[in-house]
């Protein structure tokens, strides 16, 4: 049975996710009706990712913390630094590009009345700073991922002298955790399928048509993050070819994150990937669950690109310190909006007021995103996904990387096999 079942179905996750694909486009052809009734499968796939995503974060970060051996700690730090350079960098890239290529939206102007002044920005990092000290069972119950990351550090380091049984419970926790996330992920091509079939009957592509130069400005940003910039980042680590790592990360994690759109639920993907690559589990174990909440440079292309975008329609001026503030306000948004669905789109209000825009046109801002959010929020969660695995590999590279006995791509990836002396 299981030699039959092996030969008609691929073992490959990525090659099940294709073919699920290809079936939902044309199951959407052949019969709308039904296809827009399958999009159940996608909404229960969808939600049983949401619902795990919290309580795997918070749990990963606390065992990792909890067993962290101190002689990472400098590694750590390097990869945290690459993520937080490559979300500011990708607002930047984005604030450069909106300005040599200018978008313009249809939004009803006669809802402006009177402009509000700008707000400070430290109205905006007051709401950040009280998000992180939410009760973690609220946060747990609501996402909010920068609070469960806090309280997952802390907890880390307050379990740090525990006693031996105490980190074996918490291993167990965590590896129960992740085994539940493995069987949501097999059910992944069936809501694939139930997502791509339902999307295509009820709307199609057509809307997307009235968006396409703005939908293509995204794009294009991500695009330069992806195979000019964050590659620029791993040869300045590794001093080789970055492309074999790049393209093996994208095929691996950003194939899987273009379609559950949530980097957090997205974070077991990129752990097997580390483990295939043979990288250092106390390194990789913490730093990928902290990249799924603060490695966000597509977050942050969307939010200054779609800010950039309602000012020059409102005939806003932009000097240059304004437009840095913007750049720093849309990284800290970038991060506030991690591991949820649509979640820069959500926040956009929060960057339109600091700039005086009205709250009514920046819902109109949001409800312009939602239009194109099928493309836009799936390659962000693309570009941002694969980045958490990208730069963690390259740093472990960096630092006299050595893999493990069980690195099963050394024959895929030429980077790996011509190692440092």
């Amino acid at each position: 049975m299981k030699k039959t079942q092996s030969r008609y179905i691929p073992d490959s996750l990525v090659t099940q996710i294709i073919l699920s694909l290809v079936s939902g486009i044309a199951f959407a052809y052949v019969s709308q009706r039904y296809a827009i009734e399958a999009g159940i499968l996608g909404e229960l796939f969808i939600n049983a990712l949401k619902a795990i995503a919290p309580l795997l974060v918070l749990i990963l970060i606390l065992t990792s913390i909890s067993s962290y051996h101190q002689g990472q700690k400098h590694t750590i730090r390097r990869i945290i630094i690459l993520y937080l350079l490559s979300t500011f960098s990708a607002s930047i890239l984005a604030l450069i590009a909106s300005y040599l290529i200018p978008q313009h939206l249809t939004l009803n102007t006669s809802l402006l009345g009177v402009t509000v002044s700008p707000s400070s920005i430290l109205e905006v990092l007051n709401g950040f700073l009280m998000s992180m000290v939410t009760n973690p069972i609220e946060a747990l119950m609501q996402a909010n991922y920068i609070s469960l990351l806090l309280w997952g550090i802390g907890l880390g380091f307050a379990f740090r002298n525990s006693s031996h049984p105490t980190h074996m419970v918490l291993n167990d926790i965590s590896s129960a955790i992740t085994k539940i996330v493995r069987v949501v992920m097999k059910c992944a091509p069936i809501g694939i399928f139930g997502l791509v079939s339902s999307t295509l009957a009820s709307t199609g592509f057509d809307v997307l048509w009235q968006y396409t130069h703005l939908l293509g400005l995204l794009l294009g940003c991500m695009l330069l993050i992806i195979f000019l910039f964050n590659p620029f980042l791993v040869w300045w680590y590794i001093r080789r070819n970055p492309y074999p790592l790049v393209f093996t990360c994208l095929r691996e994690s950003g194939i899987t994150a273009f379609f559950t759109r949530s980097s957090a639920a997205n974070i077991p993907v990129n752990m097997a990937l580390a483990k295939k690559l043979g990288l250092n589990p106390d390194t990789y174990t913490v730093s990928i669950p902290i990249g799924a909440n603060i490695s966000m440079a597509g977050a942050s292309i969307t939010i200054t690109v779609l800010t950039l975008a309602t000012m020059h329609t409102l005939n806003i001026n932009l000097n240059i310190s304004t437009a840095i503030l913007l750049s720093i306000v849309a990284s800290i948004c970038a991060c506030g909006a991690s591991g949820i669905a649509g979640g820069s789109l959500l926040l956009m209000p929060v960057v339109c007021h600091i700039f005086g825009i009205p709250d009514e046109i920046a819902m109109q801002v949001v409800g312009i995103g939602f239009i194109i959010n099928i493309l836009q929020d799936s390659a962000e969660t693309a570009l941002n996904s694969s980045t958490d695995i990208l730069f963690t590999a390259a740093v472990c590279m960096s630092s006299q990387y050595q893999p493990t006995e069980k690195a099963e791509y050394l024959r895929d990836i030429p980077i790996f096999i011509d190692k440092k002396p």
